[in-house]
């Protein structure tokens, strides 16, 4: 779609300074102290940072499209919803091999802390750059009222006058606790199996893409909402700094005010459940306290 090539190079600059700032947020809380110690034995706390990439699956959602003012085309004011529409991911994994822009394709940050010397336990931030794409040509209900007059009926999505998506983003972030369990571990240490459980929870903040009564735009990102969510994941650590993790998780989104056609020029909510499975790459460090 238009909006991940044209906006590609400016989303990749907000998301590398939004990065940043993650990891100097992650730095400070890593050097905070937890817990009181009695003695003054040094215990370690393990950083780590993770990229990769995922693919979605989401249930299906009522879109409820709201504005009270005037002036949006021929419309005027709407109230209506939008019932049961179906949505897709888009990976757009053939962007892969474009080193600079690799926050086109659907992709996973994360970066946390282990917060003993057994690495069993710790937190983590999450940012999962996920693509939610309503699936044109389906017929979905329309019901409600468009400049005052009252609609209930059946009508197929055709794209040129309505369509829906957060390409830029259906943008998952959330604070996860996490407790690890040992599958293998080898005598020599060089390689680690285990098995990590991570409830969570956060906000969204969605850059969404709407095509209405034949208006289309792709609004600014905004904080629109909140998500909640558990992941489960086997690591593999290998020599002591290399991780290879592979995730299912499982969540839910509540989309209560994302931008329609411009500031002051519409709202649309709108919850979903979603399951995602994700591959990532990580390296991960000691620091004392």
């Amino acid at each position: 779609m238009p909006c991940d090539t044209c906006y590609g190079e400016r989303r990749a600059n907000k998301i590398t300074i939004g990065v940043r700032n993650f990891i100097l947020l992650l730095l400070l809380l890593a050097t905070m102290p937890v817990f009181s110690q009695k003695d003054s034995t040094k215990k370690k706390r393990t950083i780590f940072l993770m990229w990769g990439y995922n693919r979605e699956a989401y249930t299906s959602s009522t879109l409820h499209f709201k504005h009270t003012g005037s002036g949006v085309n021929e419309q005027g004011s709407y109230d209506f919803v939008v019932k049961n529409v179906r949505a897709n991911d888009r990976p757009d994994f053939d962007q892969l091999y474009d080193v600079i822009n690799i926050t086109i394709p659907q992709f996973n940050f994360r970066a946390g802390f282990w917060m003993n010397n057994a690495n069993d336990e710790g937190f983590e931030l999450s940012y999962d750059h996920a693509k939610y794409v309503v699936t044109d040509w389906q017929t979905a209900r329309f019901v409600g009222t468009i400049n005052g007059t009252y609609v209930d009926k059946d009508s197929i999505l055709n794209p040129d006058y309505f369509h829906f998506e957060h390409t830029d983003g259906a943008n998952f972030w959330m604070l996860s606790y996490l407790k690890k369990n040992k599958i293998y571990h080898s005598k020599s240490k060089n390689f680690k199996l285990s098995y990590i459980f991570k409830p969570g929870a956060g906000v969204v903040i969605p850059r969404t893409d709407v095509t209405l009564f034949g208006k289309k735009l792709n609004n600014k990102f905004k904080v629109a909402g909140f998500c909640a969510g558990i992941e489960t994941s086997i690591r593999a650590e290998l020599y002591k700094h290399f991780f290879i993790d592979m995730a299912a998780k499982g969540g839910y989104a509540n989309y209560l005010s994302a931008l329609c056609l411009g500031k002051g020029l519409g709202k649309v909510n709108h919850q979903f459940g979603f399951v995602e499975g994700i591959l990532c790459i990580g390296y991960q460090f000691n620091s004392k306290r």
